[in-house]
């Protein structure tokens, strides 16, 4: 766990991205910008080797084992989804990628990203 832990932010380092303590557990939490894809990647293969389908409520991460459950939470509206790690990604300075399905639970799908807070679940 404290190897995923330390994975969490991992990455190029940016400004925007802040390690702290979750606000609603004793866990170690990352703040950053989280952003979606869906439909241009339907049926693509993953860095996992697996079908994308953006319906399902996976993500992006540059360093976080394939199958991990990462919980998001959208720091506007409080909305919070948990997610599946099954690609790599993402790039631009963001935190996390995440399908369409999980963009539209966080009510971020129509901005395009968020301010989130993500923990290994």
């Amino acid at each position: 766990m404290a190897l995923l832990l330390s994975s969490l932010a991992a990455g190029p380092a940016s400004a925007s991205q802040t390690k702290h303590a979750c606000s609603a557990a004793k866990a170690t939490c990352v703040s950053g910008v989280a952003s979606w894809y869906g439909k241009a990647f339907q049926g693509r293969r993953t860095a996992s080797g697996e079908r994308f389908d953006r319906s399902e409520m996976t993500a992006a991460h540059p360093s976080l084992p394939f199958q991990t459950r990462l919980r998001i939470t959208n720091l506007a509206n409080g909305r919070t989804v948990v997610v599946r790690v099954n690609d790599r990604g993402p790039g631009y300075g963001r935190l996390v990628d995440v399908s369409e399905a999980a963009a539209e639970r966080l009510g971020m799908k129509s901005r395009g990203f968020a301010r989130v807070e993500m923990r290994v679940e």
